[in-house]
């Protein structure tokens, strides 16, 4: 747990380079989703201040930013360019890469950054809480035995392959479980169509990178939290 917070928030907790093993790398992944109840918990708080809803949003997904270095949103916005652009899945890497931010991660941090911050104030905050946990249970989607890795190194070689699919299915039954609570047919129907969304995008940037990287995992984090919040403000 504490060096799935280290990785995935801005605590300063100090993991020794002799722990971080595929053993240690397994664990921590597979503790993600409680890191997600914990962002949820703040980021609960925070909407509950006494602020107009876009404004309460917006400081949200900043807070949520922050309070993760934006890991997941440079995954996303390098995800977004590699799918975008032509040649072969060295190319794709390559641009991966190069740390700058093409027209497609614009687009893609755009939409997704302005979605959640329209989507936060109005939902239940029970789903708030959902949206943030699934969105790092999706991690669990992505290292699944048999999943390789795009690179030789690097977190998603370091992951890649460590969760067998019964820890997958443990955390998806419950989180379709703590939807239900939530609202009967949303909860559940937003847990099924993030699981959908995050396996497709897996199996695409497969295809298209020859298996995960570290930036794959934080496209798959933000798809499945807005997918998550956007069902639940319906």
């Amino acid at each position: 747990m504490r060096l799935a917070l280290s990785w995935l928030t801005v605590l300063p907790l100090r993991v020794g380079s002799d722990e971080v093993d595929a053993r240690a790398a397994r664990r921590a992944i597979a503790f993600a989703p409680f890191v997600g109840i914990l962002l949820g918990a703040a980021a609960v708080a925070l909407l509950r201040l006494p602020l107009p809803d876009l404004v309460a949003g917006f400081l949200t997904v900043g807070f949520l930013a922050l309070a993760t270095r934006g890991m997941h949103l440079d995954g996303l916005a390098d995800t977004a360019d590699g799918l975008g652009c032509y040649g072969p899945p060295e190319r794709a890497l390559t641009v991966m890469k190069d740390g700058g931010a093409g027209p497609f991660a614009v687009v893609a941090l755009i939409v997704i950054l302005g979605a959640e911050a329209a989507a936060f104030p109005t939902v239940h905050w029970g789903a708030v809480l959902l949206a943030l946990t699934t969105g790092r249970a999706a991690f669990i989607l992505c290292c699944q035995r048999g999943i390789p890795a795009a690179r030789p190194n690097g977190l998603g070689a370091l992951v890649a392959g460590t969760q067998p699919r019964w820890t997958a299915a443990l955390w998806w039954t419950a989180l379709a479980a703590a939807g239900y609570f939530i609202h009967p047919w949303q909860g559940p129907l937003s847990i099924a169509l993030s699981a959908a969304l995050t396996l497709l995008l897996i199996r695409h940037t497969g295809k298209r990178f020859g298996g995960i990287t570290g930036d794959v995992l934080g496209a798959a984090c933000e798809t499945a939290t807005i997918t998550v919040l956007a069902v639940n403000s319906l």
